[in-house]
């Protein structure tokens, strides 16, 4: 009657994995939402944008969509949250949203960032519009 211990009187049990099914993923569960690349819905149901920002250029546009982020060229400053705004401004206009439905969630000090829009648009359509206005 041999029992492992974890140093307490009663140790607590031991957490079980759950069984992959051979149409799922290792990893992924059935209640994560699916990633679309950059584009992605978070758990409140609004979208997420990750965005690589690069301030001070001479215009705004949107230079790739890759794996990992959507690369947005800002036509503002990195001071004092100039082209934090010219980012939601620009975004809105292109995914075709009120700026007020466009809020930066995090990275405000960084270029790496992550932008949540609280609309109807799903992420596949999210992401067919911000490929559609690639430079």
């Amino acid at each position: 009657r041999s029992r492992l211990t974890c140093g307490r009187r009663f140790c607590p049990p031991s957490p079980q994995r759950p069984a992959v099914s051979s149409g799922q993923q290792a990893g992924a569960t059935a209640a994560e939402p699916e990633s679309t690349g950059p584009v992605s819905l978070d758990r409140s149901g609004s979208v997420s944008i990750v965005v690589r920002a690069k301030p001070g250029s001479k215009h705004s546009g949107i230079t790739d969509v890759s794996t990992e982020a959507v690369g947005v060229s800002i036509a503002a400053p990195p001071t004092d949250g100039e082209a934090n705004a010219e980012l939601i401004r620009f975004l809105a206009s292109v995914l075709d949203v009120k700026k007020s439905q466009v809020s930066l969630d995090k990275g405000s000090r960084s270029r790496d960032k992550i932008l949540t829009v609280d609309s109807s648009l799903s992420p596949e359509e999210v992401l067919r519009r911000l490929r559609q206005s690639t430079d």
